[in-house]
């Protein structure tokens, strides 16, 4: 089956923790590359253990990869791993500026021992005064301007998911797709970053477009000035909400008939979508007074037949019964450390009009080490020895 995948043949070598990177390695993993996540000797990657809200990350990023837990301090552990770049197209590491440098395992030092690999560096900023600073998701949303258009006036706020993280590793995955479609040509590959603070200024741009061009600054979203005059959320009469959006002057005439407001139908100061806007203080009131008298059931059903944008504002657990979630293929079931089972949202492609599927399981601590030193060249004895030394941790 994974001779059929795209990336078929792609050899990862993964040095990442946390969100960015592992985003990047999860989407070239569903694309069929063969990653190998390096993560170290004792107690591997640190974001297994993490509580609270960190507790989903290791779990909905890191299938479809292959553990090699490695203590690459050690002369003999970074031997082993340089090998195995040797033998890779890729490499991808989100660690703090300058760490990768610090262990042996720098760009210009792995470009000679293999020219065409491609090197991927997800940091908190591209080059420029701030690319040696520490950075987080929080800290690009809030110096962003994108926790200031999230939260209400005075009360930045960031998004509810690291979304910064997860885009700056699509970007490096698009990165890495370009330049393997350049190496094809060149044969030499080449040192790609991506970041999270210009990430977000990518997510905003069009709030700063919206100031060039209108001369205001953008108002942060829960006080903006409405482009539509119904897009909303609203409480239902099971103490639900819902939200409707009418974009369109003919969306606005199916909403009325729809649900039989023939009054606002009829009202012919309401026919545009500017005069609606106008009339938002006089229309709203009436339409929140009338969805509140419809249950999110009975809402949702008109909604739907008319083909009105609509949406049940859900928590992110209730996802799990989400009907298109549970179309075939829209999910993969995982394994969780304790032995149970759960499932994770699929990459969001199509490709050939089916889902990129499970491959591999979420890896154990080195679950694949002693393989992959055997593919980096490691006689049994050599590996044993490592293993004895606690350089290299594996299941036999």
């Amino acid at each position: 089956m994974s001779k059929l995948l795209p990336l078929h043949g792609i050899k990862v070598v993964e040095f990442s923790h946390m969100v960015m990177g592992p985003t990047c390695g999860v989407i070239l993993g569903d694309l069929g590359a063969d990653v190998i996540k390096v993560e170290p000797a004792e107690g591997g990657d640190n974001t297994r253990n993490l509580p609270g809200s960190g507790a989903g990350f290791f779990v909905s990023l890191n299938r479809n990869k292959r553990s090699l837990a490695l203590d690459v301090k050690k002369p003999r552990g970074l031997d082993l791993v340089r090998r195995l770049i040797a033998k890779s197209d890729v490499l991808i590491e989100n660690f703090r500026p300058g760490g990768m440098d610090a262990i042996g395992l720098s760009y210009d030092s792995l470009k000679g021992v293999n020219p065409g690999l491609i090197y991927t560096s997800l940091k908190g900023f591209l080059t420029g005064p701030y690319e040696h600073r520490a950075a987080l998701d929080e800290v690009v949303q809030m110096m962003g301007g994108l926790a200031y258009m999230t939260g209400p006036p005075g009360r930045p706020l960031r998004a509810g998911a690291p979304v910064n993280d997860m885009m700056g590793g699509m970007f490096a995955a698009i990165g890495i797709l370009a330049a393997l479609r350049e190496r094809d040509q060149t044969g030499i590959g080449q040192h790609i970053k991506s970041s999270l603070y210009e990430n977000t200024a990518f997510l905003v741009s069009t709030a700063m477009a919206q100031y060039a061009v209108t001369g205001k600054a953008a108002a942060p979203m829960p006080a903006r000035i409405s482009a539509w005059a119904v897009y909303d959320v609203f409480e239902t009469a099971d103490d639900l909400q819902v939200f409707i959006g009418v974009v369109t002057d003919t969306q606005w005439r199916a909403f009325c008939e729809a649900f039989k407001l023939d009054d606002l139908a009829s009202d012919r100061s309401l026919d545009t979508n500017t005069q609606r806007v106008g009339a938002r203080d006089r229309v709203m009131p009436r339409l929140r007074t009338f969805i509140k008298g419809l249950t999110r059931a009975e809402i949702s059903q008109v909604c739907e037949k008319v083909n009105l944008p609509f949406a049940p504002i859900m928590r992110p657990d209730e996802l799990f019964d989400d009907a298109q979630l549970n179309f075939p293929g829209a999910m993969m079931e995982i394994t969780l450390a304790d032995g149970r089972k759960t499932s994770v949202p699929a990459l969001p492609l199509e490709m050939n009009g089916k889902r990129l599927g499970l491959r591999l399981d979420i890896p154990r601590i080195g679950e694949h080490s002693v393989a992959i030193a055997g593919e980096a060249g490691l006689t049994g004895d050599e590996v044993e020895a490592l293993q004895d030394d606690k350089i290299l941790r594996g299941e036999t």
